[in-house]
């Protein structure tokens, strides 16, 4: 409970309502506003019924067209109501505020349930598939607001649609000419350069190049499929056009020759897009999704120009790729599989080597109009398809998947076929492996089993009867034997394992009943490198040589991989690699270079293994190992003979040097060997953030005290005289449990270190009193004996009384506090059971007066945290810091941002504590950190987000899910209890619960106040938006600095340096250094406790501890002028203007802060009033 002064300042200065915090605490909004404005957007979306299957972007553009010829979309037999539910406002709206609420579901359960049942199918209900019905509800939400609807964009799509395809039927065909010739004439004719991709044509190519009208035109992909997400910022749409057989010959397919005759006619349709409708697209090139081979055109709406003040209105937002392609009867699949040559080189007579990319690129194109059947004729049968592939598409989209091989290859089209080929076969027998009857979570759900289960690098998913093997370089394989294709062809192997990765965290979510996985699986975003790893690089590439050298980024980017990932070994357990592709080129610019000019290098690391200093290469006996490990290493290997007798070749790191890593070391190493990368080139992002910690992160620094702990315990032990057996000796201290932000015995100048502290409990005696006041003295005469026996049985210990609580006779009086000559200084409690059972019993007793209960209550909690739950926490963090190495530098670094931003004497170190562990035990969607800057950045991202409103904190500390679901609700249950007892959060702000405390209040009853609450989310939001910004350039300690612009003053403390050098004799100086009296004196934390016993009706202070040696303050919206009367709280002046009825009073804040000053002393260095 809270302490009476603070329950008294409430009532008297925070008003009940939730506008309460204003004037001086503006500043400190809690956003407020924010959930105001996603509550107000969530109630304006509906869920539409679907359209009609018939209007599926088959309606014929025009009638004569045969029956091989696709069309493009026209829905306009039933979009007319569509059009009128949305517009483009809408759309952006939507787009950017795709934000399931938790309290608009509750609001609208009634109204969506018959909603739900008609657009899930009746399996979803009767099989149990949803964690829960709220689960349900939100994924219904989330379906409702991004599936498509049809809207403004959307015609004005289907409009650009057909004025390109009649721009396209309306086109001459084009003579057959040379490449040069080519080339040349369409250069000087249109200002069109033939994108050719690399290497270019040769020059004396005995093929001709020509253009003749399509023999089809078709839409492609989500748009017509309806897959695609109504929140996507850019509607992109694919139209296909078929190139006519007869410009193909029959070897066309060998090197490059097919590309180079797409390139050619892919430009004609440029000039002709560009002659026709110069002044209402923009149009450029672009490699269709990162592939250098395939360009596209990309065509945009020009800004259109308003004929009334010439103000440019904004142009809508879509985008047109056309991409040519041929019919599936011009090559024979047999000559393009995986397995096939088709880049032939005269000088390679033997021993060619398939090119299984080059190979499933150019089959794609051939299979583009048949997938779009494909897909449909799936989508017409399986009735949640659709949303199953919205679903799969959101979630990939949060984890920065895409099409594109610098996203990895697997976006919405490989989700939409991997699911419409496991439900046309795949299992035993040929037998589907989903079943049309699954709803659309179940599909989901199946899909991320498929990729989570089977490693796809290692047995191909074969669809339709055949007998083939992935090629064996991790790259996986769903191989379509009906089309021989693989459809996974474009993703990568680091890619794969990512994925599968993701894969396997969600099916982990998606399986803890006691969290909601929702926000996990859908709605946060996982695109950030920092928090994504525990290492990022920025690698610039040089340019190449030779514009016309063949080079694939494919290719390039996987033998970096080979490289780092056998130099790394088992130091890291993923690695990942992003290219930036070359932006799109304009029409009479020669192709941009394949090759990107950036690639990020991403590392999740080992924190078992990412530290070691030796590693052993082979034997020296075993020369081809050891030569081939010395080509690899270079000047780097060296052979050594160790202990054990064995010679091996060997890498020797050192740890620190240069002040890089060991793993940083590596990996420059292997870059500068390798691929000639020199150090300039390369670029660690934000490696700096252990240092930030005194003496590192290692847990290392805890082991002196620890070690002085033992002792202590076995000196206390073996004590013979005691009147009663020691039943515990446990620690209750965040230097004993990892977490201190400065390792034991580190401290300011002029101050002593901070003692541990430490509970004792004795065996049970019925000589111990029956009376609380009678037990604290009884514990102080304990104190005394035990100190006495300490200095004799060991003249190295120092041992002396101190007393506490001097005012309140029912709490405990006095400590004992031991010094050992190394400097290690514990400082001991006595806990005594029955002192909880009296306090009980004074709280049950109707007799007492209303002060002495709310005494007892106030002893009661207290009780409780100090002897109870602060040493069952400490020995469950101790624990976990051994299981996780990174969690000791994540809990002290996440301790130091708050001490940093003044908050350390308002958010209690237990609660930072449990939010960081939240972090670990509870990773969702990410894995356990493995770094002390994921592990930071993590629980800064959740702090951000979390609305303490109307979410509890609950952490399981057990390590072995201890907490079970009936628990968690118990907690859920006293949470709802605590918000409609207390609905203005004037007492219970957060809540904190552990299967160790399942209460939720013992760290948080009283404080911190809401507006405080308000001001760590507004940082944490800050902060994160910072990273988001800034990314590689990100500097660390940026985040732990902010402007004391927002208080209204700011008092700066001398630290004791100067004080220190103040001492006029030597002597005394040393003197005050060996005084152990002095152990545990903090100035700054005395002085802060007296002014807010003074002080704290009319100001809010903060203070950063240890860390900051500032208090800030607020004046409380409770002072500001008001009629005058007696017994005011805090200091005023009368005043009285002419428009004043009576006298008013106005808080005296000179003469407050004239007493503040006098009051610190030689303590306050500066007072800092800042103007309002």
């Amino acid at each position: 409970m809270a302490d009476r002064a603070m329950k008294r300042r409430k009532v008297e200065h925070t008003p009940s309502d939730d506008e309460a915090d204003d004037a001086s605490f503006a500043s400190f909004g809690d956003g407020e506003d924010e959930t105001a404005q996603e509550d107000s957007m969530a109630a304006e979306q509906r869920a539409l019924p679907e359209d009609d299957e018939r209007s599926l972007h088959q309606e014929r553009i025009e009638d004569d067209l045969d029956s091989e010829t696709e069309v493009i979309a026209d829905e306009t037999s039933d979009s007319g109501e569509d059009v009128d539910m949305v517009d483009d406002e809408d759309d952006e709206h939507s787009a950017h505020n795709a934000v399931v609420s938790k309290q608009d579901i509750k609001a609208k359960q009634n109204r969506n349930t018959s909603m739900a049942k008609k657009q899930v199918p009746s399996s979803a209900f009767t099989a149990g598939t949803f964690k829960s019905n709220m689960f349900k509800l939100q994924v219904d939400e989330l379906l409702a607001q991004i599936r498509p609807r049809r809207g403004k964009r959307e015609e004005a799509v289907d409009q650009a649609l057909h004025a390109l395809k009649t721009t396209f039927d309306s086109m001459e065909p084009v003579a057959p000419l040379s490449v040069s010739e080519a080339r040349r004439k369409l250069l000087t004719t249109s200002k069109v350069s033939v994108p050719f991709p690399s290497p270019g044509p040769p020059k004396d190519a005995k093929y001709t190049l020509q253009h003749a009208k399509p023999a089809g035109i078709n839409v492609v992909g989500s748009y017509p499929l309806k897959t695609n997400s109504r929140t996507d910022t850019v509607l992109k749409v694919d139209m296909m056009v078929a190139m006519p057989s007869a410009l193909f010959q029959e070897k066309d397919y060998l090197n490059y020759r097919y590309f180079y005759k797409r390139a050619y006619y892919l430009a004609c349709l440029a000039a002709a897009i560009q002659s026709a409708h110069r002044d209402t697209y923009e149009v450029q090139f672009s490699d269709f999704r990162g592939d250098q081979l395939k360009p596209v055109l990309v065509i945009v709406p020009k800004a259109p120009q308003s004929s009334v003040n010439d103000e440019i209105k904004p142009a809508a937002k879509w985008r047109i790729n056309v991409m040519p392609c041929v019919n599936l009867d011009v090559f024979s699949a047999s000559k393009l599989l995986p397995t096939k040559n088709c880049i032939r080189n005269t000088e390679q007579s033997s021993d060619l080597k398939p090119t299984p990319l080059y190979n499933s690129s150019l089959r794609s194109d051939m299979l583009l109009a048949t997938y779009l059947e494909v897909i449909h004729g799936v989508a017409g049968r399986c009735e949640a398809f659709r949303d199953s592939c919205l679903l799969g598409a959101t979630w990939l989209q949060q984890r920065g998947f895409g099409s594109g091989i610098a996203d990895g290859g697997f976006g919405n089209f490989e989700w939409a076929a991997l699911i419409a080929s496991m439900l046309q076969g795949g299992g035993p027998n040929g037998k589907p492996l989903l079943s049309d009857g699954y709803s659309s979570y179940q599909l989901f759900k199946a899909t991320l089993q498929a990729l989570a289960v089977r490693d796809l690098s290692k047995q191909a998913l074969v669809i339709a009867p055949g007998n083939i093997k992935p090629v064996g370089d991790g790259s996986p394989m769903v191989w379509d034997g009906a089309r021989h294709h693989n459809i996974l062809y474009k993703v990568t192997p680091w890619a794969y394992a990512q994925l599968r990765q993701e894969a396997k965290l969600t099916i982990t979510t998606l399986g803890d009943q006691l969290y909601d996985g929702f926000d996990s699986t859908f709605i946060t975003k996982k695109k950030d490198a920092m928090t994504r790893f525990d290492v990022s690089v920025n690698i610039s590439l040089p340019k190449r040589s030779s514009p016309d050298q063949p080079e694939d980024i494919r290719v390039q980017l996987a033998r970096m991989h080979d490289v780092l990932k056998r130099g790394l070994g088992d130091r890291t357990t993923l690695i990942a690699l992003k290219p930036t592709l070359p932006p799109p080129w304009q029409l009479g610019m020669t192709k941009s270079e394949s090759r990107p000019r950036v690639i990020t290098l991403g590392f999740v690391v080992d924190p078992d293994n990412v530290h070691r200093t030796v590693d052993h290469g082979p034997s020296a006996e075993a020369k081809a190992e050891a030569a081939a490990f010395r080509t690899f290493w270079g000047d780097k290997a060296e052979l050594r003979r160790f202990k054990d007798g064995s010679i091996t070749e060997s890498l020797i790191w050192a740890a620190g040097e240069d002040g890089q890593t060991i793993l940083e070391q590596i990996v420059r190493h292997l870059l500068a060997k390798h691929f000639s990368l020199v150090t300039e080139g390369v670029s660690f992002s934000a490696k700096d953030f252990a240092s930030l910690l005194r003496h590192g992160a290692r847990t290392a620094n805890f082991q002196p005290l620890l070690e002085a702990y033992k002792q202590m315990e076995m000196d206390v032990r073996g004590l013979e005289a005691l009147p009663l057996s020691i039943r515990h000796i446990m620690p209750a201290d965040g230097q004993l449990r990892y977490a201190s932000i400065r390792p034991p015995g580190v401290a300011a100048a002029g101050e002593k270190g901070l003692p541990a502290q430490v509970t004792i409990q004795f065996e049970g005696s019925t000589r111990w009193p029956d009376d609380v006041v009678a037990i604290q003295r009884t514990k102080i005469a304990f104190l005394l004996k035990l100190s006495e026996l300490l200095q004799e049985a060991n003249g190295g210990i120092t041992a002396r009384i101190g007393l506490e609580n001097q005012h309140e006779d029912i709490l405990n009086q006095g400590f004992l506090d031991i010094v050992y000559e190394s400097g290690a200084a514990f400082r001991m409690r006595i806990y005594h059971d029955r002192e909880q059972t009296l306090l009980e019993r004074q709280l049950k007793d109707n007799n007492l007066a209303p002060s002495v209960k709310e005494a007892a209550a106030q002893a009661l909690a207290k009780h409780k945290r100090d002897y109870i739950r602060r040493p069952a926490q400490t020995q469950a963090i101790s624990r976990m810091c051994t299981r996780y190495p990174a969690l000791s530098g994540t809990i002290r670094l996440f301790k130091k941002w708050f001490s940093s931003h003044l908050l350390s004497n308002h958010i209690a170190e237990e609660v930072i504590e449990l939010i960081a562990i939240r972090t670990f035990v509870q990773p969702w969607p990410w894995g356990v950190p493995s770094s002390v800057q994921t592990g930071f950045l993590r629980a800064l991202h959740w702090l951000a987000r979390w609305d303490w409103r109307a979410e509890p904190l609950i952490v399981d500390l057990s390590g072995n899910d201890e907490l079970k679901l009936a628990d968690g609700q118990g907690m859920r249950t006293r949470f709802e209890a605590w918000r409609k007892l207390d609905p203005s959060l004037n007492r219970i702000v957060l809540f904190a619960a552990t299967n160790l405390d399942p209460d939720g209040t013992t760290w948080t009853d009283g404080h911190p106040q809401r507006v405080v609450a308000g001001r760590m989310t507004a940082l944490a939001r800050s902060a994160c938006a910072h990273i988001e910004e800034q990314q590689s350039a990100l500097q660390p300690a940026s985040l732990f600095a902010s402007s004391l612009s927002d208080y209204d003053f700011v008092l700066q403390l001398d630290t004791g340096r100067k004080r220190s050098k103040a001492v006029a004799y030597k002597n005394l100086e040393l003197a005050a250094v060996d005084d152990d009296t002095s152990i545990g004196y903090n100035a700054a934390e005395l002085f802060l406790y007296e002014l807010e016993s003074l002080y704290g009706s009319a100001i809010l202070f903060f203070h950063g501890g240890q860390e900051r040696s500032i208090i800030a303050g607020l004046w409380s919206p409770g002072t500001s002028q008001r009629n005058w009367k007696m017994n005011l709280p805090y200091s005023t002046i009368p005043s009285k203007s002419s428009k004043e009825v009576g006298i008013m009073a106005k808080v005296n804040r000179e003469g407050i802060l004239s007493d503040i000053a006098r009051l610190g002393g030689d303590l306050i260095e500066s007072i800092e009033v800042n103007a309002r």
